[in-house]
């Protein structure tokens, strides 16, 4: 068990026993679990797949493992090193959509879209791959004052999500009803006081223990859903190219843009995630380790199209884990890819999991996204920032904020600009880059150069994590909301 830091129970490097290694797993699963298989039920549906859905979101689950187990282990070159979640993106939903809804027009069939789709796939997964190389370049748009800009648009844009599971969940009949926000608010009080224990047990149950409380609590009043559960099929078996594959460099460019501001949004997942895990944000380790999750998820987004399912990315969810459970250790990465692997192959697991009435993650997930943004604005008040930094940062967080508010107002762009825009992390990546490279006066370019707002007892360098001095300083940019 680390003793280096009191906020950590099990740092990166750690081997917990198995018991709580499992239970963190078992959070993080529960945690990312409906972000995976979401975008796959919305292209489905809005595509007419729906007969083809059951095995889609198998293969989801079962790549989302295997991606997983490829970022915690570091193959080589390819890996972040971190537990770093893989799931389907949110962000090429609408690109989706698009291409296939134009197959369809064609006169395609259901497996036409679908072979097309996963080409497009594993195609955007290179560009993925050869933009990994040139990361070590972009230290002029990647500085301190955009990671904390960045993170907090991660977590401002995954408080919307918790929300609305927490009223009921997108399209509810009892959406807002009293029942729901009283159950959300429930569950989200019993993990921040179990969270608050001095008890490490206590601690890293928090968020099983308020999911298993809420659960209950809705079995005994209302009843769970399991109507479903009859339809699966008992084991799904992965099968490379099940559906052929196909391509269309007229509905490539869309995707391929998309991939880019992808692996834009991974550097920043991966530099919130080393912030919560005590480990360098800047230098040579963090480079490498930003570096190699880029690559990741290119790789792990070919292996998406091979195995018939959509891109993958780094989720953000799973940085609240982290924070609320103390647990960093990379073995419990592998616990949750074996878990997805598993539940992938058993569509019946996933059925279960299913049926956790929204409010219920809701709760849980409000109070992890969260953390997120209050880690970046952590990283922001840690320091004085000046007029130039202030207006930088003002003018990005506005923008995200007001994409979150009033989406119509890009209703006149392209369809596929829009698509990339509506992610207000993106937007906030976007204004943050462009005011850096543009806006007169000195840059902060290193961490170290800036002031912090007072003085403490606690170095500025333990404040955000560091271990070295930053040689070369990166931060973040994203570009989805999940």
């Amino acid at each position: 068990m680390s003793s280096s830091n009191n906020e950590l129970i099990y740092d990166l490097h750690d081997n917990p026993a198995l018991l709580p290694a499992l239970t963190a797993a078992f959070q993080h699963l529960l945690a990312s679990f409906v972000g995976v298989i979401t975008p796959t039920l919305i292209v489905t549906s809005s595509l007419g797949l729906t007969e083809h859905t059951p095995y889609l979101i198998s293969m989801a689950l079962f790549v989302s493992g295997i991606g997983t187990a490829i970022q915690t282990k570091r193959i080589g070159p390819v890996g972040s090193g971190l537990v770093a979640i893989q799931g389907t993106s949110f962000a090429f939903i609408s690109a989706l959509i698009l291409a296939g809804s134009q197959v369809k027009a064609s006169g395609g069939t259901s497996e036409d879209v679908l072979a097309l789709l996963f080409g497009l796939t594993m195609a955007g997964a290179l560009v993925e791959i050869v933009f990994s190389l040139f990361v070590s370049r972009l230290q002029r748009i990647i500085t301190p004052l955009t990671t904390g800009i960045v993170i907090t648009a991660i977590g401002l844009s995954l408080i919307n999500v918790g929300m609305t599971d927490l009223a009921g969940g997108f399209n509810a009949d009892d959406f807002a009803s009293t029942d729901n926000l009283l159950v959300g608010l429930g569950v989200l009080l019993i993990i921040v006081f179990l969270n608050a224990a001095t008890n490490h047990w206590l601690r890293l149950s928090a968020i099983f223990i308020g999911m298993a409380v809420g659960a209950i609590y809705i079995a005994l009043t209302k009843g769970l859903d399991f109507n479903g559960l009859s339809s699966l099929s008992i084991v799904a078996i992965p099968t490379p190219f099940a559906y052929g594959i196909d391509f269309d460099i007229n509905l490539f460019l869309p995707v391929a843009l998309i991939y880019l501001f992808s692996a834009i949004e991974t550097a920043g997942d991966l530099t919130a995630n080393s912030l919560f895990c005590k480990q360098p944000v800047s230098g040579p380790v963090y480079l490498k380790r930003i570096k190699g999750g880029i690559l990741g998820d290119g790789v792990n987004s070919l292996l998406a199209g091979m195995f018939n399912t959509f891109p993958n990315t780094t989720f953000g969810q799973n940085n609240g884990v982290i924070q609320l459970t103390g647990i960093a250790s990379r073995k419990v990465g592998f616990f949750v890819a074996g878990l997805f692997v598993f539940i992938g192959c058993f569509p019946i697991v996933g059925g279960v999991l299913q049926a956790i009435p929204k409010p219920v993650l809701g709760g849980a997930t409000l109070v992890m996204f969260a953390m997120v943004a209050v880690g970046g604005l952590k990283l922001l008040a840690s320091y004085a920032l000046d007029r130039r930094s202030s207006l930088v940062t003002a003018c990005a967080l506005g923008i995200a904020i007001g994409v979150m508010m009033v989406p119509q107002a890009l209703a006149q762009l392209p369809s596929w600009l829009e698509n990339i825009l509506l992610s207000p992390v993106t937007s906030a990546g976007l204004t943050a880059v462009i005011l850096e490279l543009t806006l007169p006066g000195k840059k902060v370019n290193d961490i170290s150069e800036m002031k912090p707002t007072q003085k403490s007892s606690t170095p500025v360098r333990a404040i955000v994590g560091m271990q070295t001095k930053a040689e070369d300083v990166s931060s973040l940019f994203s570009a989805k909301a999940r």
